[in-house]
């Protein structure tokens, strides 16, 4: 997924977009994710995690060449939307898996799980640049990651083993699609809130700290880059805090930390508070989906992939809406005063904490 990032500026100029249409094109991407997530929840409980993430895991892989070769906005908007059904797949896939890992294991393993994918946020962009860097093509540099992923996914094959909870289902139930119980679609607010803070992060933390706070321009992406750093500290360590202390603990001080530190980024006009407030945010919000996914995976009167997909389904919503909500109620008021009201939707995850239990 992050080996996109640093194709949108190439793609951009080829096809002569406008930041305008940019933004529109863009829509495709999430908006395949959320169209495939509910059914592939039905999906996986059908044939198995480990299915949906072995073929959606290669499927993804043909999306990279395609798009470092599309030549219409037609194409670009089709191979878009192609690679995000396939990502909500693996999403929703590899998230049930993990919740079975967890029952098998005993362990709490979630948070880990997460901080790799931060890691492979950071690597899968630096790869590509580099490669394009050393004067490769965008062609040729997307190809040659696409290979070795998919390469990865073969290799892990065989490590992945047939789903307990979906074998010990008959035929009959599988084929019959469930409906996600009530708090499913609780959980799932709840994921919509935390990732509405970590979108606000990623699309509004430069525009604060250059507008607001008079950071210059180049310096701006500073913030996002605490925020990112603090989220992936907090999820590699956060296994070992949930199986101390709890998950209720766990989503209850998550979102008190992520809360203050809101608060100081709209309240505190200092420069290196502002940034400490981004460090605080990434560090209280980096567990609270974690240990979201796992508790959907845990409720009965459904399949864990379909309490999961919902949850998953209703967090992405929250990541592409939460950014434009953000923007109106700034438009309305101020970025701080956005920034305040996410802070009271955090109030309202923290004091719903029980669910998680």
């Amino acid at each position: 997924m992050s080996t996109w990032a640093p194709m949108v500026p190439y793609v951009k100029a080829r096809l002569g977009l406008d930041d305008a249409q940019l933004g529109a094109v863009l829509l495709a991407f999430g908006g395949g994710s959320m169209l495939s997530m509910p059914f592939v929840g039905w999906l996986a409980h059908r044939l198995g995690n480990r299915a949906v993430i072995m073929s959606a895991g290669l499927l993804m892989c043909v999306a990279l060449p395609a798009l470092a070769h599309a030549s219409s906005v037609a194409m670009l908007v089709g191979t878009l939307l192609y690679f995000g059904v396939m990502l909500g797949a693996v999403d929703v896939a590899m998230n049930a898996y993990a919740v079975e890992v967890e029952h098998r294991g005993g362990d709490r393993l979630m948070s880990g799980f997460h901080g790799l994918f931060s890691v492979g946020g950071l690597s899968g962009a630096a790869l590509l640049s580099g490669l394009l860097a050393l004067g490769l093509a965008l062609p040729g540099a997307a190809t040659a990651i696409a290979i070795a992923l998919a390469s990865t996914v073969l290799w892990l094959r065989d490590g992945l083993r047939s789903d307990a909870s979906s074998a010990s289902v008959d035929v009959e139930e599988k084929s019959r699609p469930r409906m996600p119980p009530a708090r499913a679609w609780l959980l799932g607010f709840m994921c919509f809130v935390s990732f509405m803070a970590e979108g606000s992060m990623l699309d509004w933390s430069a525009l604060f700290l250059r507008d607001v706070r008079g950071m210059a321009p180049a310096s701006a992406g500073f913030g996002y880059a605490c925020f990112s750093v603090a989220m992936a500290t907090g999820r590699f360590s956060g296994d070992r805090m949930i199986a101390r202390h709890g998950p209720v603990w766990a989503v209850r001080v998550g979102a008190a930390v992520a809360v203050t530190g809101f608060l100081l980024v709209a309240c505190v006009p200092l420069t290196m508070a502002t940034l400490l407030g981004f460090v605080l945010i990434g560090l209280g919000a980096s567990n609270i989906v974690p240990v979201m996914f796992s508790a959907a995976g845990r409720l009965s009167g459904a399949p864990p992939a379909v309490s999961i997909a919902t949850a998953t389904t209703l967090g992405y919503v929250g990541l592409l809406s939460g950014p434009a909500l953000i923007g109106f109620v700034a438009h309305a008021s101020s970025l701080p005063a956005a920034f305040v009201a996410v802070a009271a939707l955090l109030v309202l995850v923290g004091l719903s904490a029980r669910m998680v239990r």
